[in-house]
Order: structure tokens, then C-alpha cells, then sequence
């Protein structure tokens, strides 16, 4: 009897149109059966945040002439999406999320800030192998060409051997061409951080207004971090977990008076 298709939940935020998940489409579509839930319109930086003050709406949507149709544009944010995608329209719980590919990167301190990273947590909080990748190039006509063997490699693999409980990866690949890229590094999540500023601004009316922008700042000089792998070709995959409990605090703040 022939073996079943692994079931791929495909995601991102930004945007069922971006061209970054058609090539994680594309990759994926070699792998199993897919299908495919992502935002309606760009949701970047949203985290993970879910609509609970308005109506979601989903819909079907026609890519090729003639396929099944397996994919769905939703109206919320990329959280929302695999919660629709699991509680109403996959026939059963996924072997694997994928989220991305998104259009910049996800390293160190980003990944508290990215909708790609919150998508496939959420579904790591159901107990589904998640991925979330990204490529440090923000162009919209980014070359996404060279992470596709990579992104092959991971699912399969993930696939393959599953997951610690509470884990998904957070993937970055470096802009760099197939000849230039040399490997995966299993890494540690860089301790930077943005040294922020507000561009303020007045509109046409007489009203201020905001702009942000920022630094990133690494301050962080070890060889086994994100940024280090990024910064040296390789691409980086940081196993995540989703239990923020600081374990090594609860001790310290036991001695404090609290009763």
C-alpha cells in the first residue's frame, strides 16, 4: 500500500501573494499534500496577535486552472490563520507548519516581533512540527532560488524526526547566491537588540506624527549565534521554545517578601 502524503499547513505574513510562500509553496508541493492558509494583505511585525473585535473571513481562492483548491486567503493576521486553517478547514491536525518564506530577517531579537516566527509557534502550541523561515533580503523580486534546497532539507528532516516538545525552528538564510551559501549552523538566538528613535513629523493639517526607525545593535561576539552564522555564510536554524517562564528567576524571587 502506497504511504500516505504528509499533510503541510503553509503560512506567512506577508501575504498569500508574496513570492516568498509561492516558493515555499513550490518546495512543499514536492513533499506532501498542501495547504495553504495566509493573510489576505501584509502583516508584518504583528507578533502574535489574533482578531478577537471584528469578523475573520476566509476565502477560497483560485491559483491554477483545473487543481483542487487547497488554498485560503484570511482577513486576520498570520495567527489567525493557522488557527482558522486547523479548526475548520484541514480534514485533519498536520504533520508539519511551515511560515514564510518571509521577505527579511527573523534573527535574535526579531523573533519576538515577526508574524512568520508567531505562526508557526501557534502551531507548535498545538503539538505540530513548525518551521519558520526567512531570507535577509526585503525586496519584494528577492531571489529565493538558493534557500530551496535548504528549506527541502529542513522539512524533511523535521519531518523525519520530529521535534523536542514546546520547539519549533526559527530559520534565517543569508542573501547570498547557491555557490556562496556553505551550510546550516544549529545555533543560539544572538543577544542584540534595536537602539530605537521616532522620526516626528507634522502632516499637511497641522498634526504630528511618527515614523520608527532604528539600529539593530549586536552586542554579542560569541561564534555560536544567529548573527555570527548569517554573517558567515551559513544558514541559521535556532530551535525556539514557546515556555517564556524564566526557570532560573523563580528561586531568586522565592526570597522576596512576598507573604
Amino acid at each position: 500500500m502506497p504511504q500516505k502524503k504528509p499533510l503541510i499547513l503553509v503560512t506567512n505574513d506577508d501575504g498569500i501573494t508574496a513570492p516568498g510562500i509561492r516558493a515555499l509553496i513550490e518546495v512543499m508541493n514536492t513533499i506532501g499534500e498542501v495547504y495553504v492558509v495566509a493573510p489576505d494583505s501584509p502583516q508584518s511585525a504583528t507578533g502574535h496577535a489574533i482578531t478577537i473585535n471584528d469578523t475573520l473571513y476566509c476565502d477560497k481562492l483560485k491559483v491554477h486552472e483545473g487543481e483542487v483548491q487547497k488554498e485560503y486567503s484570511c482577513s486576520g493576521t498570520p495567527v489567525d490563520s493557522v488557527k482558522l486553517a486547523i479548526n475548520e478547514i484541514l480534514k485533519r491536525k498536520p504533520d508539519l507548519c511551515v511560515s514564510g518564506v518571509n521577505h527579511g530577517s527573523n534573527s535574535s531579537i526579531n523573533v519576538i516581533y515577526s508574524g512568520t516566527m508567531s505562526a508557526a509557534v501557534e502551531a507548535g502550541t498545538l503539538g505540530i512540527p513548525a518551521i519558520g523561515f526567512s531570507l535577509l533580503d526585503y525586496s519584494w523580486d528577492a531571489d529565493f532560488e538558493p534557500c530551496k534546497p535548504f528549506i527541502e532539507k529542513l522539512a524533511k528532516q523535521c519531518l523525519q524526526n520530529g521535534l523536542p516538545k514546546g520547539v519549533v525552528l526559527n530559520v534565517n538564510i543569508p542573501k547570498l547566491s547557491s555557490s556562496e551559501l556553505k551550510g546550516i549552523k544549529v545555533c543560539r538566538q544572538a543577544n542584540a537588540h534595536w537602539e530605537e528613535n521616532f522620526d516626528k513629523r507634522v502632516n499637511p493639517l497641522g498634526r504630528e506624527y511618527y515614523w520608527l526607525t532604528g539600529e539593530f545593535v549586536n552586542e554579542d561576539k560569541g561564534e555560536d549565534t544567529d548573527e555570527w552564522a548569517l554573517a558567515n555564510g551559513y544558514v541559521s536554524v535556532v530551535p525556539v521554545q514557546f515556555d517564556l517562564t524564566a526557570h532560573h528567576a523563580i528561586k531568586d524571587i522565592n526570597t522576596w517578601e512576598l507573604q
